[in-house]
């Protein structure tokens, strides 16, 4: 029987939304060197066959790939059935497949607005609600859900559905993770700020001041901050100094100041552009 006992995660199996590239591939890695096995979804199947190759080869660890899209019509409930007829037991989930959308509202495009909000929320709750009761039952398991530094603060100019989908999350994990005291299932919230893959060009938000002026950590000590943290059983995870610092200041009365501050950081220098991207 897999076990989860403090950081030892051996012989667990780690499900990965995402988990093709980025931080989520970052994720498989350092669940694979600690021993576990691996189930990763994304769209492209290339990707994840790459990935799939590559952790299997330096880890001697077992990766099952699932190629689909999680925001089409009964994609969440695909992955969960191909997953129950690979016979596999999650033990941990981690829900890091996320889009960014960057640019004025009223200018966004609706279809992608609203993809952005079903892959950000709606995909990540339905996961955690349907591997959840398994983790329970047995009295054991881990969920992560990758956040962002964003969450902490109450709204943000023009990447408003963005700032809220990821509130969502950290408030989401939060009040689950009460839920769960005593259970022996812990859930965490990683928040990371400005990381160096490439989410920022593909959400437009490059000439962003917060892109440009606050160092970027590297997709490897963001993964290595939320694997240990969710083993822990951590509620939080904001990796970095600078970016516990904003965390902080994000939740401090009045948090009309904190969302001046970042209106500041995040306004867009660029007036009528939009971008809006998946990142999986």
């Amino acid at each position: 029987m897999s076990t989860i006992t403090g950081s030892n995660a051996d012989r667990s199996t780690v499900l990965i939304t995402g988990g093709s590239k980025g931080i989520g591939l970052e994720l498989a890695k350092q669940f694979a060197m600690r021993g576990c096995n691996l189930v990763l979804a994304a769209r492209s199947e290339t990707d994840l066959e790459h990935a799939a190759k590559q952790l299997e080869s330096e880890n001697g660890c077992r990766v099952s790939i699932c190629p689909l899209d999680l925001t089409a019509d009964g994609g969440v409930n695909e992955l969960y059935r191909q997953v129950g007829e690979m016979g596999i037991q999650v033990d941990i989930l981690v829900n890091n497949a996320g889009a960014g959308d960057v640019g004025p509202f009223a200018e966004s495009d609706l279809n992608r607005q609203l993809a952005m909000l079903q892959l950000n929320i709606v995909v990540l709750t339905a996961l955690t609600r349907l591997f959840l009761p398994g983790m329970i039952e047995r009295g054991n398991g881990r969920i992560l859900n990758v956040a962002s530094l964003a969450a902490y603060f109450s709204g943000g100019a023009n990447w408003a559905s963005y700032v809220a989908s990821k509130h969502y999350v950290l408030a989401f994990t939060r009040g689950l993770a009460s839920e769960l005291s005593g259970t022996g299932v812990r859930i965490t919230a990683l928040c990371p700020g400005p990381t160096a893959t490439g989410f920022v060009g593909e959400a437009g938000a490059g000439d962003m001041p917060i892109y440009r002026w606050m160092p970027k950590l590297s997709p490897s000590k963001v993964a290595e901050a939320g694997y240990r943290a969710a083993m822990a059983g951590r509620t939080t995870a904001t990796p970095g100094l600078l970016n516990k610092l904003f965390a902080f200041l994000g939740e401090l009365p009045p948090r009309t100041v904190a969302q001046s501050v970042f209106g500041f950081l995040s306004r867009n220098p660029s007036p009528g552009s939009t971008g809006s991207r998946r990142v999986s």
